[in-house]
């Protein structure tokens, strides 16, 4: 018997939903930084295993989702969009929380618990806080949806991690593998190249210049022993250019060195990078530009 399904990772903005995902894979597939809203698109990673128990072998989809957000660019609805899409063909349910948080969107909040579909419950970030507020939150949830499982977890420190993986592949339902055995994920890797570079930018730089910003890599050329990489990225003024390229340019360099170096580690090979900035005007609410980004529009 073979088992495989999708587990669908849901909630709010900065509770740890991709260091969650990629403590799972045990690859950083999703961008991870202090700051909401890093996740823009639905992004898969894949897992293939056996199960010593059973025998049984399985495959687990992961699906780390946007941050739920109330829209206020054409770009959060496209966000949002990854996250319905989410909820309607998961077979299994993370719905990731914190201690000192509450779900916010309680539409969203109301599908997952009023669908069929399993759910398990991860109060993330249990290292920053104390035994009694722990089992407060845990109570509160138990009494909040009575079915799901509830594992009190740190992604970061990589507590529980075991425990949410032998639940999830105990609640796979019996299915072939959706995709092939030696794949890791859906996306390419001049995706994963874009978004280590956006990545630079929401660590390097404040205030709305990372959430004006989209990186698109516009060549990649593989050679031997070394990968020639050009990426534009776009920014919606003039001005968040200047502050981009900063003085004598050495902002820009720096996001440069730091993203080569990570983009050499996820592809084994030496890489050289080419950054290039453009303005493109009010690109958040541009169907026609986020189409050319990947975004459901």
């Amino acid at each position: 018997m073979h088992k495989a399904g999708f587990v669908n990772i849901i909630g709010n903005p900065n509770v740890g939903k991709s260091t969650l995902m990629n403590a799972l894979v045990g690859e950083n597939l999703s961008i991870i930084t202090s700051k909401a809203q890093t996740t823009r698109h639905r992004i898969m990673g894949i897992v293939n295993g056996n199960n010593e128990a059973t025998g049984e072998e399985f495959q687990i989809v992961y699906t780390d989702t946007p941050g739920i957000v109330n829209p206020h660019y054409k770009l959060h609805e496209s966000m949002m969009g990854f996250v319905n899409s989410a909820l309607q063909d998961a077979d299994l349910f993370l719905l990731v929380t914190e201690v000192g948080e509450t779900f916010k969107n309680q539409e969203v909040l109301e599908k997952v618990v009023k669908s069929n579909t399993p759910i398990i419950l991860v109060i993330n970030k249990i290292d920053l806080s104390d035994q009694q507020t722990i089992k407060d939150k845990i109570a509160y949830w138990q009494n909040q949806i009575p079915r799901a499982i509830i594992i009190p977890a740190s992604a970061t420190e990589k507590f529980n991690i075991d425990t949410i993986f032998s639940h999830i592949v105990n609640l796979l339902p019996e299915n072939p593998p959706y995709f092939p055995k030696d794949e890791l994920t859906d996306r390419t890797m001049r995706f994963f190249v874009s978004e280590i570079i956006r990545e630079k930018i929401l660590l390097y730089y404040q205030k709305e210049i990372p959430y004006s910003c989209e990186v698109a890599v516009e060549s990649y050329e593989e050679q031997a022993g070394i990968d020639k990489i050009s990426a534009v990225i776009f920014v919606e003024r003039d001005t968040q250019k200047g502050i981009l390229i900063g003085r004598n340019g050495m902002a820009l360099k720096k996001v440069g060195v730091e993203a080569r170096k990570d983009i050499e580690e996820f592809t084994g090979k030496k890489c050289f990078l080419s950054l290039h900035i453009k303005v493109l005007k009010d690109w958040r609410n541009s169907e026609r530009a986020l189409k050319q980004f990947g975004y459901e529009v």
